[in-house]
């Protein structure tokens, strides 16, 4: 299972190869680590790598999948972006936005209904396609009042990212 994680300006690809309990190999940015990960009581981490001892404490930020980090010197903001995460952040920036004529997929998912036909008037915020991806359904609206101009996808087919799914006048 592969991650991004972002502290501070930097993002580094994090895969988890192999887990024997507390005995870990994961791959950062391609170079893989054998680590020791231990939480311990007090809600630290302890991780041993290379003959070099860390103790970090994560404390939960109130976004989900964000988190500060504290060493014995240094504070550290962390987000975790992974496949959900990735998502959303896609969904939010290409599905449409204001003044946009298409309404596109942000990533791979089934069209679970179309609500639209062409030559249809929609006004701003109506939902036109239901996809359902990673076990959500989300609804795509129109992004400002117009005529359906064209409908690239068809009830229960399947999309990829990017994919247009409908076009407005």
């Amino acid at each position: 299972m592969a991650v991004e994680i972002k502290i501070g300006d930097r993002k580094a690809w994090v895969n988890l190869l192999k887990q024997d309990g507390n005995i870990l190999e994961v791959e950062v940015d391609g170079k893989t680590y054998n680590v020791d990960l231990m939480h311990t009581a007090d809600g630290t981490f302890s991780i041993l790598e290379g003959g070099h001892s860390y103790d970090i404490e994560l404390v939960p930020d109130e976004t989900p999948k964000k988190y500060t980090a504290y060493t014995l010197y240094e504070r550290y903001n962390v987000e975790v972006i992974d496949a959900e995460a990735r998502y959303l952040q896609n969904r939010n920036a290409n599905g449409a936005g204001p003044g946009d004529n298409k309404i596109t997929s942000p990533m791979p998912g089934k069209v679970v209904k179309v609500l639209v036909e062409e030559g249809d008037v929609v006004q701003e915020g109506e939902t036109v396609v239901i996809i359902s991806a990673m076990k959500m359904e989300s609804e795509y609206k129109a992004p400002k009042d117009g005529t359906i101009k064209k409908v690239h996808v068809k009830d229960q087919q399947t999309v990829d990212s990017n994919q247009v799914l409908i076009e407005l006048d």
